[in-house]
């Protein structure tokens, strides 16, 4: 006989038994210290099992996606409502933090030695252009080291399927086919998740918690209050534009289990997955998430926006200089929109950003390892505010292109 569940545990039952394993993961990380190092290889199974299947299941969902387009310049509309989503959003991030940054200077009273000087190796534009967006050989496109390379490479073949018609309509079956199975084989990881979390937490709790917790500790008063807020108020706000009320429903219904992921794994990439199993049970079409879903996990950032006016600001306070006037905020929400948005994508993104920061600014090479540290102590949240902001994305993305109705159409929408 089949058990019935109560409405309430029926949505957020799953939710729950990952919260309550992710507490006992920061128990046990709290009671073993340093030896909770023997619960990591449970964790690195959970990750190791979504790593390995996100390249198949990024290039079946976004070539079957773009193969399966009657029309192609659909598939143009929906990368120019991505792109403006993207940039919008990318704004209203940094923006909220400049505001967090006045009201809690975050590098008030803070003393930093800044040791000696470290080298940052010098980099070519023209060169990590290349790289991000191509590979020489075609095994290096299956790693997801070369995410951008991967996703343009399944657009073409998409492309390529569609546009040859019939002949290509055995393929893009098969392509159709084998985007449902790797939903399903999600499906199946996520069974182990609930183990693989707790683990992975009590790892990370046990054996950085005493350093996480004694640095910084205005910068962490600032961040995650701020990338909570912007979580729980931001997306909803965004949510509510994309799908009223009954969007909101779906997207809180659903969405605790990516979030909780990409808490927990500090990996935008690694959440893709559950991520898109998300979207789907939300009702975003499978055209637009399984696009906008994988290109936004390497090239739309919003926790990264916030994390890099962060790290201007605190920069400004340690040299004393004055973090205010419209040019010189304007300049600040304009690199974090380019930390955030633009060089995310390129291979590297994070140092690059850093090492972005300090140069545009003048600042000296010493304050590298000083915002590499901010970075390590906010990567938690920030990943969260990444990954979640991409499936919010793929939400707005459907209502530039499907209209106010586009919920109710289950994505038949031309």
């Amino acid at each position: 006989m089949k058990i019935k569940l109560p409405p309430f545990l029926k949505s957020y039952g799953f939710s729950i038994i990952l919260i309550i394993s992710i507490l006992i993961g920061a128990f046990l990380g709290v009671i073993y210290k340093k030896d909770a190092v023997i619960f990591k290889p449970f964790g690195d199974i959970f990750l190791n099992l979504l790593f390995t299947v996100i390249i198949p299941l990024v290039f079946f969902s976004i070539s079957s996606a773009v193969a399966g387009m009657a029309d192609i310049r659909r598939l143009g509309k929906i990368i120019a409502a991505m792109i403006f989503v993207f940039v919008i959003t990318g704004l209203i991030a940094s923006s909220v933090m400049v505001v967090g940054v006045q009201l809690y200077p975050p590098a008030a009273g803070v003393r930093i030695d800044l040791g000696s000087a470290v080298n940052i190796e010098q980099f070519k534009t023209s060169e990590q252009i290349v790289k991000a967006f191509t590979v020489s050989d075609f095994p290096d496109i299956l790693s997801k080291k070369n995410m951008l390379a991967l996703i343009i490479f399944s657009v073409l073949i998409g492309l390529a399927t569609s546009v040859i018609g019939e002949k290509g309509k055995a393929f893009s079956n098969f392509l159709s086919s084998a985007s449902n199975v790797m939903m399903k084989l999600i499906s199946f990881i996520m069974y182990y998740a609930p183990i693989g979390l707790c683990a992975y937490f009590a790892y990370l709790v046990g054996v950085f918690g005493p350093e996480l917790l004694g640095a910084y500790v205005r910068v962490m008063i600032l961040y995650y209050p701020t990338a909570i807020l912007y979580f729980f108020i931001a997306f909803t706000i965004y949510v509510f534009i994309a799908a009223k009320a009954k969007g909101v429903s779906r997207f809180w219904r659903n969405i605790i289990p990516p979030a909780l992921t990409a808490f927990a794994t500090g990996s935008s990439m690694a959440t893709i997955p559950v991520n898109l199993e998300a979207a789907n049970k939300t009702g975003v079409p499978q055209d637009i998430s399984e696009f906008v879903i994988p290109v936004g996990a390497t090239m739309h950032m919003e926790g990264s926006c916030l994390a890099a006016i962060l790290k201007i600001a605190f920069l400004f306070g340690i040299f004393n200089m004055n973090f205010s006037g419209v040019e010189t905020i304007a300049t600040a929400i304009g690199i974090g929109l380019l930390v955030g948005v633009v060089v995310s994508g390129i291979p590297g993104g994070g140092t690059i950003g850093e090492v972005l920061i300090i140069t545009l600014y003048g600042f000296p090479l010493e304050s590298f390892p000083i915002i590499t540290m901010i970075g390590t102590l906010v990567d938690a949240p920030a990943t969260m505010v990444n990954a979640i902001g991409d499936n919010v994305s793929s939400m707005l993305v459907a209502r530039i292109l499907g209209g106010k109705d586009w919920m109710k159409t289950d994505g038949d929408f031309k």
